[in-house]
């Protein structure tokens, strides 16, 4: 089993140094002193000693509030994972011909393969309201073909003339099929190379032999 990836960060009594530069809290600089002093410089604001810079000499260390320093990393993290997913939109109409279709799905598998969301929006004019059920006929067809690396964040429903929905990938799925990508372009390769190498082979064995040529005939 994965055991889960330890806090390398020293802090506290696992600074074992002879001396560190220190930084209070407030950003001052309170000089180079062994660790276990500024240790008790931080104990007495109830707050930790964290090594900053490891590979400086001394290292550099920083009195803080350790717990919450941790969680303001992890909302960063997390905040940063979330803004990288973009929104993309594919657009439709209920007359859209299949290979329309099928070139907007393929723009639709690219982005949800790269970490996107994805809208897709059918746009009605006209009497075309009338038929809003093959919009959702549309949507529920590309459903079907995203399904194996999408899942539905937001089902189909109407907003005025324009029917949408989000789809969101498959983390799982999408990396299955990178996987399977890229071993499908490892096999292409080693059979163009084998293709390559008896096409030279047959080209040699065609090819007659200098001193056979050189012979006169009988």
């Amino acid at each position: 089993m994965v055991q889960p990836e330890r806090d390398q960060t020293r802090v506290n009594e696992r600074i074992r140094v002879r001396e560190v530069r220190v930084i209070g809290a407030d950003g001052e600089q309170l000089g180079v002193m062994p660790p276990e002093a500024a240790l008790d410089i931080a104990r007495e604001d109830g707050l930790d000693l964290v090594e900053v810079a490891a590979n400086s000499r001394p290292p550099v260390c920083r009195i803080m509030d350790y717990g919450k320093f941790k969680y303001e990393q992890k909302k960063k993290g997390a905040n940063k994972k979330t803004q990288s997913a973009s929104l993309k939109e594919v657009k439709l109409r209920p007359g859209t011909d299949q290979h329309d279709l099928n070139f907007k799905l393929g723009n639709a598998r690219k982005f949800l393969m790269a970490g996107d969301k994805v809208k897709v929006t059918v746009m009605f004019r006209g009497r075309e309201m009338v038929h809003t059920y093959r919009g959702r006929e549309q949507l529920n067809a590309v459903i079907e073909q995203l399904g194996p690396i999408a899942k539905v964040e937001s089902s189909p429903r109407m907003e005025g003339r324009f029917m949408s929905m989000i789809l969101v990938a498959d983390r799982e799925a999408v990396a299955e099929a990178k996987r399977a990508e890229e071993a499908e372009e490892v096999a292409e390769g080693k059979s163009e190379e084998a293709t390559g190498e008896a096409t030279t082979e047959a080209a040699a064995t065609e090819t007659p032999d200098a001193g056979e040529e050189a012979k006169p005939s009988s």
